[in-house]
């Protein structure tokens, strides 16, 4: 398999996201990045058997920690192990963190360099589709609080993403449908042509195609960095990214994590929001019928997880949202498949109506 390579364009923050097979064998690429410093790799205990001891040896001089493996540990107490790794091994501010994992690996690594020693560099090596098209590109890092997902953080550029797509071979069916969510988005929000285009490959997708996930692959990656080189610290047009996500992230912290997967979450997220542009009048019922039957097609769930919050709840937890501004929810909806907007200027009501629909009332 040919290679690909996208650039983040950010000036003197710019980095390259390369996407392609066997990177993980590949000690020259590898060491391109690392350079001849310091270098720690942070990973997890389900990555970490199928991984870790081939990385090392192709990096015999660099340390490593294993965290515990789940949502519920992206906290602030996971990251004190990687500060506490670091300064048991003497690491300065020349060295390098590699995250080799999924987002929460991603997340939390990319956090403990932005603050370690006040920044130190880091490289992104994604093993799972979702941190391949969404969390390992752009700069958000952070860790969860029990009052919201993603409330302490920081934007760390890493220096490179290393897309190896053989990772993918080892994911669960589960986790990776749910990473198929995050592409599915990128043609709902930003590139209808795109959106055909998994229409007509999802079941391509659902078989692992090594050529169709490249291409999905490196279409996500391209879309989401034009829109990171247009925002980089979410002003306003970045705010797209979350289509889907203030919903899901309210489902996400009202269940702690353990009901569904991110992309679970943010796949039904996409479905409430659909369900509310149509009933905004912003999109019709063909668009809407369109999106659910994609989000369907790619194994996600299209009705709510069991033992449900309550419609006041998810209100009451989406009103903690990142997205809110000065008391006012804003929520990414759609104009068309293709051209998402951020709004805070929507009936409260027919809100309620979509979570009323969507059977998050009661348990």
């Amino acid at each position: 398999m040919t290679s690909i390579t996208l650039q983040v364009d950010l000036a003197e923050r710019s980095y390259p996201i390369i996407i392609g097979a066997g990177f993980l064998k590949d000690e020259a690429l590898l060491q391109q990045y690392i350079g001849s410093g310091q270098l720690m790799v942070v990973t997890n205990e389900t990555i970490a058997p199928l991984y870790l001891d081939s990385l090392l040896n192709k990096l015999p001089n660099a340390d490593s920690i294993i965290l515990p493996d789940g949502e519920q540990f992206k906290q602030l107490a996971t990251v004190e192990r990687v500060f506490e790794a670091l300064l048991n091994k003497r690491h300065n501010r020349t060295t390098t963190l590699l995250a080799l994992g999924g987002g929460v690996v991603g997340d939390m690594t990319g956090f403990a360099a932005a603050c370690y020693q006040r920044g130190v560099k880091f490289i992104q090596v994604p093993t799972t589709l979702l941190a391949q098209v969404d969390s390992s590109v752009g700069g958000k890092t952070g860790v969860n609080h029990a009052l919201g997902k993603n409330m302490i953080g920081a934007f760390h550029q890493p220096t490179a993403v290393l897309v190896d797509i053989d990772t993918l071979t080892s994911l669960p069916m589960r986790e990776y449908q749910a990473g198929l969510a995050e592409v599915i988005k990128y043609g709902l929000i930003f590139d209808a042509d795109f959106f055909i285009w998994l229409e007509q490959n999802m079941p391509a997708l659902m078989a692992r195609d090594q050529a169709a996930l490249q291409y999905a692959i490196a279409r996500s990656c391209e879309n989401k960095a034009k829109v990171v080189a247009a925002d980089e610290r979410e002003g306003g047009f970045r705010a797209i990214l979350n289509f889907g996500h203030t919903f899901g992230h309210a489902i996400e912290t009202a269940t702690e994590y353990k009901a569904w997967l991110h992309g679970e979450a943010v796949g039904f997220g996409m479905i409430m929001a659909l369900d509310l542009s149509f009933r905004l009048g912003f999109i019709g019922a063909s668009e809407l019928e369109r999106g659910i039957a994609l989000i369907a097609a790619a194994g996600l769930p299209a009705s709510a997880p069991a033992n449900s919050p309550t419609s006041d709840v998810i209100l009451g937890l989406m009103g903690m949202d990142k997205k809110v501004l000065d008391g006012h929810l804003r929520l990414i909806l759609l104009r068309a498949i293709g051209d998402a907007f951020v709004s805070n200027d929507f009936d409260a009501d027919l809100l309620k109506q979509t979570l009323q629909h969507l059977s998050l009332i009661h348990i």
